[in-house]
């Protein structure tokens, strides 16, 4: 009797998990409920913490963009250009930006101390994308071997590199002010050599004289910032000096030496027709929008690059120069509110992040607006958020992600920028 009255409540206990059980197993969405009210409290504070007015800022960018990519390419497909059908180009381009979205969110919440610290291994991607490059690289008729393609699938490794350089320029220039004397000649050598090697190899890799430029001007921005006396730009203004004559000589082909004077010597392709044609195209594109766009059933202008590096003429085209003047505008909105960003850090690191990323971003805007212009030479920029091209995108993404991460961080009590 003792036995039975025992073994009753146990089976009872047993027939109230059954149940319970097969109440889950009938009633899945139970534990979905549970697991989104686990979920909640982290996704509200990613909203609260995260730069949510940056990540708003980017998507109107990309939406603005993604239209204008639809126009331009919708009349060279019907202007009788060998590409593929619009929509293709406009899945690639909504595709890459929720791929962005979400590397956005990865690089918000992942501390970029942690990617800092991790050099080694960023700096080994690095070098094996460019390894990729040597093997794989692509040229897709620019002259640029900068392409690595897999089942239709093309990627951009420059694009990477450059945000990754970012990283590690910021986490080795910080710790050389931290440790070190910055104005020692050991330490200069240690960042201008970084740069050099990823800038020569960038150039004789892939010939991307674009890309190499960019991150040239990243490391001049982030080693002025750091605070490097002003006679080592002396110096290095001369060093280069001296070696222009022979990298023009023995490193740039003819056709990157044409590109890169075309602009300021007419007498380089005086019809128009030669190494400037993409050029001459995009200012009489531009010309034909006028103030507020070019009316219904115009005939468009059709040549390379018009949803890529030209994408701005596009837009000059369709909505005119107030069209020009909102994407500008929306680009400064950007900038300055990255550079705001890094100036309330507090520290060196994400300041240089900061402003490493903004003068990419600065530069390449610069300089793309200055390619459909015709007062820079044409090196294959893109037009950040705008321009056709996942890599593009997906990294620019990644880089604002960085920036969300600075302002997701808490922040000391006390702070200065003067260190």
């Amino acid at each position: 009797m003792r036995y039975c009255h025992s073994i009753i409540p146990l089976f009872s206990l047993l027939r109230k998990e059954q149940i319970r059980a097969t109440l889950r197993f009938a009633n899945p969405d139970r534990k979905e409920a549970a697991r989104i009210r686990t979920l909640k409290p982290y996704i509200r504070q990613f909203f609260q913490r995260a730069d949510i007015f940056l990540l708003v800022i980017c998507t109107v960018c990309s939406i603005f963009g993604i239209f204008m990519i639809y126009r331009a390419v919708t009349g060279m497909y019907y202007g009788g250009w060998n590409m593929s059908v619009p929509s293709k180009y406009i899945a690639v381009q909504v595709f890459s930006m929720f791929l962005g979205i979400g590397a956005f969110v990865v690089f918000t919440v992942i501390d970029a101390d942690i990617l800092g610290s991790q050099w080694k291994l960023l700096a080994a991607i690095n070098m094996l994308l460019l390894v990729a490059l040597v093997i794989f690289g692509q040229d897709d008729g620019t002259g640029n071997k900068a392409w690595i393609r897999f089942a239709g699938i093309g990627i951009q490794p420059a694009e990477v590199i450059k945000v990754l350089y970012i990283i590690i320029a910021a986490r080795q220039m910080t710790y050389i002010k931290e440790h070190e004397d910055i104005n020692g000649f050991f330490s200069v050598v240690q960042m201008v050599g970084h740069f050099g090697i990823v800038f020569v190899l960038i150039v004789v890799v892939s010939s991307d004289l674009g890309s190499a430029t960019v991150i040239m001007l990243i490391f001049l921005t982030m080693f002025f910032l750091l605070g490097v006396r002003l006679y080592w730009f002396a110096l290095g203004g001369a060093a280069v000096a001296a070696a222009v004559p022979l990298l023009w000589e023995y490193f740039l082909k003819d056709y990157q030496k044409k590109r890169l004077i075309a602009p300021y010597d007419p007498s380089i392709d005086p019809d128009g027709w030669g190494i400037t044609w993409q050029t001459t195209q995009s200012k009489l594109t531009l010309a034909s929008g006028r103030l507020t766009g070019v009316e219904e059933g115009h005939r468009t202008t059709v040549f390379t690059g018009k949803h890529t590096d030209f994408i701005f003429s596009a837009v000059g085209e369709n909505l005119g120069m107030i069209g020009c003047i909102i994407v500008i505008i929306l680009l400064a909105v950007i900038i300055i509110h990255i550079v705001r960003i890094g100036l309330k850090s507090g520290r060196l690191y994400d300041l240089l992040i900061c402003m490493g990323v903004a003068s990419a971003m600065t530069f390449q805007t610069f300089i793309n607006i200055g390619m459909c212009i015709g007062i820079t030479p044409v090196i294959g920029i893109t037009l950040p958020f705008f321009s056709y091209g996942g890599s593009s995108m997906v990294t620019m993404y990644a880089a604002m992600g960085l920036i969300s991460g600075v302002k997701y961080k808490l922040k000391p009590e006390h702070f200065s920028l003067i260190y």
